[in-house]
């Protein structure tokens, strides 16, 4: 197809879980809850690690960096499936379904990338915690930071961007969301290198950072088993515990969505896995993450603390 017929495509019909049409206005319903459970709980991390000083620490650093991605990705994902599920016309702007599959791409690799260097941040805290200050520096987070979301686009948007050849329909997307593995069954031409890429792309976002969490976290566990105190293992362990769920739980999936071949694609399957690490995910992010945390509580009891003394002042 040429490029003039490429640009002439307005919009996709976007299927979603219109194969279950007497279950669309439960699954809105349950959705929309999720969502607004996703906004409320990853919008207070960000504005509880934000304003208390106690909080004012690299691992709640980086985890401000992780509610913040949860936001993008299930705004760009929740608002349209909603949409749809309450709609006759199942339609997707070609716009906007670029832009989901784009920040799909970049934000999934970037929590990758992220949940690496929360990691590696637990090794510091637990393996060298009398250097730990001076090694994750204020400076040095923010530098981490910046190149974790650097890599992430570099390595996950741009080889797409370059490589993406015009899509030839049949303009029917048999998923919940634009998402890359499922647009390459709209590509007529060969398809290998792009393959290739998603591969080469799942390896670095994918492999080499659980790869990195796996290392951290052997170092962690033989730091934790020669601890004497039975309630510093404990600490150490639950501080542990809560990120090592979420790297299973994220992994897990985008290892099963991303590193198949297209001719294993099968649109129930995967409209479940995506539902679990695009809606599901950033739902549970915070409340494994963070509001099982001691430190969470005791900043929110602050909090609630304060607001009630300002009200019985007034």
């Amino acid at each position: 197809m040429s490029q003039e017929n490429e640009i002439e495509v307005l919009e996709f019909i976007l299927m979603g879980f219109s194969d279950h049409p007497r279950m669309e206005p439960l699954l809105f319903v349950i959705f929309t809850l999720i969502y607004m459970v996703t906004l409320f709980g990853n919008f207070g991390i960000i504005a509880l690690a934000t304003a208390d000083p106690h909080l004012h620490t690299p691992m709640y650093f980086f985890l401000r960096h992780l509610a913040f991605l949860n936001l993008c990705y299930t705004t760009a994902v929740v608002p349209k499936m909603l949409s749809n599920l309450i709609s006759v016309k199942k339609t997707i702007s070609y716009l906007l379904c670029m832009v989901q599959m784009y920040i799909s791409l970049f934000m999934g690799a970037a929590e990758c990338v992220l949940l690496a260097v929360m990691a590696l941040d637990r090794y510091v805290a637990v393996c060298h915690p009398l250097r730990y200050t001076i090694i994750m520096n204020h400076h040095v987070c923010l530098r981490i930071a910046a190149a974790s979301w650097t890599l992430s686009f570099l390595i996950s948007v741009v080889p797409l961007k370059l490589s993406l050849p015009p899509l030839c329909g049949p303009y029917v997307i048999n998923h919940i969301f634009c998402e890359a593995p499922v647009l390459l069954h709209m590509i007529c031409s060969d398809t290998s290198l792009n393959e290739l890429l998603m591969l080469l792309g799942g390896i670095g976002t994918l492999m080499l950072p659980f790869l990195l969490v796996l290392v951290s976290y052997g170092h962690i566990i033989g730091a934790v088993i020669r601890i004497h105190s039975a309630g510093g293992r404990r600490k150490a362990f639950s501080t542990c515990s809560s990120h090592l769920t979420v790297v299973t739980i994220y992994y897990g999936t985008g290892m099963f969505m991303y590193m198949r071949p297209k001719s294993s694609y099968s649109p129930e399957t995967d409209r479940l896995i995506s539902v679990f690490y695009a809606v599901i995910n950033p739902m549970l992010n915070p409340i494994i993450y963070s509001f099982r945390n001691n430190e969470v509580k005791a900043s929110l009891m602050r909090a609630f603390g304060r607001n009630t003394l300002a009200k019985g002042l007034k």
